[in-house]
């Protein structure tokens, strides 16, 4: 299995000058555990360019895009820093546990390369700048949502770990997250209302944020449950309540069925309009791969390869998911054709339509206005 990222980073941080930026700045890149925050990063921006944006916002009815690039500046740079400040904090509560596995033995609180203090000062300062980012770059909701995963992360997950194996669906919730983050940021961009939560979040036409938030809650089930165990003595006598040790049978069973989600969440993608049905076969590839390889590891318990196996496959499974599912995004490749061919646009025909609907009731209402002047 790879080496945690946070413990590479910390390896490097021991051989620069203990007063160098560099050094400094590494160890902060540690404390955030960049693969896991970059994970977060990437389902917010994936999830903000899913959105199914109107057709009569679309560019080529409209001089100003509807989804600003500058507002994705802000949901990525939040998002980011929100993940690192939950991330910071989880280090902070358990660097006595950590010490006792080889993955994360390494990591700067427990090296000392940084003390509590100055790990809670960044943690601190990553969470109000990402969250204040949020709120003031995209919206209220979005930073809320932001805030939530830094308090579901550090203030339920973490302690619950110890505590009892539900702890695993607790970070799939919060894994979860991000995605609806993605979503809500860009149907504030184009909401007709108030652009309140209820708007944002709830109603059929926010379907497809839903099932890409249970998209990622069912791809760590498999993902997480394959690691885990291949070092489940080493959760045990760190006294974390994993799966792969105390249940090792429900182990690979619960990998399994949540392998077996992707294939109607993938379906909903397209039945909700999100994506195309050319996604439909393309994500049905790679689901099966993925189902494959979680039937070895429940068959086998997880021996003779079958963990390491499904560890890798659920490594290449989401983010090529998710490239399919931008990919295949309802409506791209008809616009690529008109644009390329100089088709005209259905939305623009739509908008067209309405104009002239608009023209013929404001010229019916203009005729009776001598009328209504000769009446007063």
């Amino acid at each position: 299995m790879p080496l945690d990222a946070s413990s590479q980073l910390s390896a490097i941080s021991t051989t620069l000058p203990a007063t160098s930026l560099r050094r400094r700045f590494t160890t902060y890149l540690a404390l955030s555990k960049p693969r896991l925050s970059f994970l977060m990063v990437l389902t917010t921006a994936t999830a903000y360019s899913l959105y199914p944006v109107p057709a009569v916002l679309l560019s080529s009815t409209t001089i100003a895009p509807s989804l600003s690039a500058l507002t994705l500046v802000f949901l990525t740079a939040g998002t980011g820093l929100c993940s690192a400040s939950a991330n910071a904090l989880n280090m902070l509560m358990e660097p006595q546990h950590d010490a006792k596995m080889s993955r994360t033995r390494n990591r700067p609180l427990v090296r000392g390369l940084i003390t509590k203090k100055g790990a809670f000062a960044f943690a601190t300062t990553a969470g109000v700048l990402g969250v204040g980012g949020l709120w003031f770059g995209v919206n209220p909701t979005v930073a809320f949502l932001g805030g939530f995963t830094i308090f579901l992360y550090a203030g339920v997950y973490t302690p619950m770990k110890r505590i009892s194996v539900l702890n695993t669906w607790v970070g799939a919730i919060v894994g979860s997250i991000p995605p609806l983050m993605g979503w809500a940021a860009a149907a504030g961009q184009s909401a007709a209302g108030s652009g309140e939560w209820q708007e944002l979040l709830l109603g059929e036409e926010n379907a497809g944020g839903w099932l890409l938030a249970a998209l990622l809650f069912a791809w760590q089930f498999p993902h997480f449950n394959a690691l885990s165990w291949t070092i489940r003595e080493e959760y045990k006598n760190a006294g974390f309540r994993m799966l792969a040790w105390t249940n090792t049978k429900m182990n690979g069973r619960v990998a399994l069925r949540y392998s077996l989600l992707f294939i109607p969440i993938c379906f909903g993608l397209t039945w909700c309009g999100v994506t195309d049905r050319g996604f439909l076969v393309t994500s049905s590839v790679v689901n099966a791969w993925m189902v494959r390889e979680a039937w070895k590891f429940w068959r086998k318990e997880g021996q003779k390869g079958s963990a390491r196996g499904l560890f890798w496959a659920s490594v290449w499974h989401l983010p090529v998911v998710m490239v399919l599912a931008m990919a295949h995004k309802q409506g791209l490749w008809e616009g690529i054709w008109r644009r390329a061919f100089g088709e005209e646009d259905d939305g623009q025909d739509i908008w067209d339509g309405e104009e002239d609907e608009l023209d013929s009731e404001s010229y019916r209402v203009m005729s009776t206005l001598p009328l209504v002047a000769v009446k007063a």
